[in-house]
């Protein structure tokens, strides 16, 4: 499992390092002004509905059931399974397609009303959705076929199919001048990724024999699994999006680069999420779902375990770095073009705001495995929505005092709410995740209190050394600090860890194979 985890995670890590030469690209041709807001509200509300609609809700229905049916009736029935359930998904998806671009300022209105005061802004945002929306429909069939190719044991192709997506908005934003404005030729970049996208998935599952062939859908046993696991599913993912929803909503209200700066500290926050908590979380669903549906719950909660120090292990550094050091972050990072060393400041103090939240994100797939594992979607539901209470709320009272700082932190406390809640429900249910790993995950976190003092210190006393360099000199300083936080992470880990707990934590320790005989395929 943690071989996979690696991969899916390796291949993650290409995709968020080529989404940062997209940030680079885009802070520096789209600024954070007007045609920047817009275009972040574009390629925001199609990804809204993607994690209601495939990413979030879909992934937590389909592949436990995709799993069971692979584990226990074989990969005939399971790619009939995926067959039929695909149809309702895309029709499902060409219904939704429809209703907003017929509706399209309708339903920016609805979601950015902050943006009816510029009138210019808002006629382009309209404009923008209306190309970048049918991304949505694209990738929620890529997330089905990516779905069986991690049920199946096929996870590269699906976790590197995001770098088309960072490649193609490159590729358009190089030729903006040949678009009517730079917000146009982003949008385009955004729908030629997801065609290629979907193309690339299928071609793959096509070559490991389970392609889609589309078939009529029928009420049998794993549909109905499926659909009793959609609902609360759909909710819940429904229920997350509120939150960024309103972070939307709210920052078209606050002055102009709000949400650009929103946008640009969110990437960097994203990068150990999606790195370490998604990937994660991308192998250890159908690993547990497939040791339940072999009777092997200990070796379901022992996954898991690992999963959870796998994850902190990584992701831990990353949160040290965004509390200690996050101005130096984002001026080297961004700070270039039309992107000002103000826009910088203000998207650094947002980045703190995440990092506060940084860790719960990365676990919460590792402890909402257990109940989707068993096909319980509801509790996690439960959980997700009590934190997007408390997050909506603390969003309402601090924006106005600290502006879309404010909205970073209320996500930030919404996530602590949302684990804290799930670590409590799996005590009572008697799923709750192996001590011992629970108690190194404390080490870990001491690990991270240190790098982030050595960091903060670093930073004070090497930045005059570099104060004659006349150009990259913030680069210069972020490049040896992360070289000297990597020793001095390494160094913590061991003292108060072990060599021994990181090389067993490192070796793969195999998985129930899934039955995968060749049947006939109808």
């Amino acid at each position: 499992m943690i071989q996979r985890i690696l991969t899916v995670g390796g291949w993650t890590l290409v995709s968020r390092v080529t989404g940062f030469a997209r940030d680079v690209v885009m802070a520096a041709v789209l600024g954070a002004g007007p045609i920047a807001d817009a275009f972040l509200v574009a390629f925001r509300l199609p990804n809204h509905f993607r994690a209601i609609f495939a990413e979030g809700a879909f992934a937590a229905a389909f592949v436990p059931a995709y799993a069971r049916t692979l584990e226990v009736d074989g990969i005939a029935n399971a790619r009939r399974f995926a067959d039929r359930i695909a149809v309702v998904l895309i029709l499902l998806q060409l219904v939704l397609l429809a209703v907003a671009l017929a509706f399209t300022p309708a339903v920016v209105t609805l979601l950015a009303p902050g943006l009816t005061r510029d009138p210019a802004r808002f006629e382009l945002a309209v404009a923008l959705t209306r190309i970048t929306f049918p991304y949505l429909a694209l990738i929620s069939l890529e997330t089905l076929i990516a779905g069986a190719l991690n049920a199946n044991q096929r996870f590269a192709v699906a976790a590197g199919a995001p770098v088309l997506l960072n490649l193609c908005m490159v590729s358009t934003l190089s030729m903006a001048a040949f678009f009517p404005t730079a917000g146009h030729a982003a949008a385009w970049g955004v729908l030629a990724a997801g065609v290629l996208q979907a193309l690339l998935v299928g071609a793959d599952a096509e070559r490991g024999g389970f392609g889609l062939r589309l078939a009529w859908p029928k009420l049998d046993e794993p549909t109905r699994r499926f659909l009793k696991a959609l609902g609360p599913a759909m909710i819940g993912a429904g229920g997350v999006e509120l939150a960024l929803f309103a972070d939307t909503i709210i920052a078209t209200f606050l002055p102009a680069g709000a949400l650009s700066a929103l946008y640009y500290a969110d990437r960097v926050h994203q990068l150990p999420i999606g790195v370490v908590g998604i990937a994660v979380g991308i192998v250890l669903l159908p690993e547990m779902s497939r040791r339940v549906a072999a009777g092997d719950a200990a070796g379901a909660a022992a996954a898991q375990g690992r999963a959870i120090e796998l994850a902190l292990l990584i992701a831990v550094p990353f949160a040290a770095g965004a509390l200690a050091i996050p101005e130096l972050v984002m001026r080297a990072l961004f700070a270039r073009g039309a992107f000002t060393s103000a826009d910088a400041t203000a998207a650094a103090v947002t980045l703190a705001a995440y990092a506060t939240g940084l860790i719960p994100f990365v676990l919460m797939r590792s402890f909402a495995a257990p109940f989707l594992a068993r096909g319980d979607t509801a509790t996690p539901v439960k959980a997700a929505l009590i934190g997007l209470l408390v997050n909506v709320l603390l969003k309402i009272l601090l924006a106005g005092v600290l502006l879309q700082v404010g909205l970073a932190l209320a996500t930030a406390a919404g996530a602590w709410i949302n684990l804290a809640l799930l670590a409590w429900a799996a005590k009572r249910r008697g799923v709750e995740p192996p001590g011992e790993p629970l108690e190194r995950a404390m080490r870990l976190l001491g690990c991270g209190v240190l790098l982030g003092l050595a960091l903060y210190g670093g930073q004070i006393f090497i930045a005059p050394a570099l104060s004659g360099l006349h150009g990259l000199r913030e680069e210069a300083l972020l490049l040896i600090l992360i070289v000297l936080g990597a020793a001095v992470y390494g160094a913590l880990v061991i003292a108060l860890l072990g060599r021994t707990w990181l090389k067993d934590l490192t070796r793969d320790q195999g998985t129930p194979a899934a039955r995968l005989e060749p049947h006939a395929i109808d």
